[in-house]
C-alpha cells in the first residue's frame, strides 16, 4: 500500500510557475514508477509525466515538453512535478499516482493522491 498526498497547487498568472510536491508513504517508494496526470472540469484525467524508480527515465505528454519537469527524491519518499511557462490551458486538478510499471495511462496506476488545484489566470 503507498498512500499520496500532493501540495503546491495554487493560482499563478500566465508565464508563471509552479512546483507541486507528492509525498508517499512506506519504505518501498523506490520500487514504483511514478505518474502525474491532471483533470480539468468536465474532461477526462489526463497524462502529463512520470518517472521510472530510479529517477533514470521519464517520460512527458507532448503538451507540455520543455515547459514541465519531473523528479524525485527517494531519500525523502517524494517526487516533484516543476511547471514553467504556465498556460491558461494547464488549469485542472493536478494528481500524482504510484504504479509498477512507466505507463501513460490512469489505469496502470492503482495507488492515487487526492490532488491539488493549479489555476493559472489570463
Amino acid at each position: 500500500q503507498v498512500q499520496l498526498v500532493e501540495s503546491g497547487g495554487g493560482l499563478v498568472q500566465t508565464g508563471g510557475s509552479l512546483r507541486l510536491s507528492c509525498a508517499a508513504s512506506g519504505r518501498t517508494f523506490s520500487s514504483y514508477a511514478m505518474g502525474w496526470f491532471r483533470q480539468a472540469p468536465g474532461k477526462k484525467r489526463d497524462f502529463v509525466a512520470a518517472i521510472s524508480g530510479s529517477g533514470a527515465t521519464t517520460y512527458y505528454a507532448d503538451s507540455v515538453k520543455g515547459r514541465i519537469t519531473i523528479s524525485r527524491d527517494n531519500a525523502k519518499n517524494t517526487v516533484y512535478l516543476q511547471m514553467n511557462s504556465l498556460k491558461p490551458v494547464d488549469t485542472a486538478n493536478y494528481y500524482c499516482a504510484a504504479g509498477p510499471a512507466l505507463l501513460e495511462v490512469p489505469a496502470a496506476y492503482p495507488y492515487w493522491g487526492q490532488g491539488t488545484q493549479v489555476t493559472v489566470s489570463s
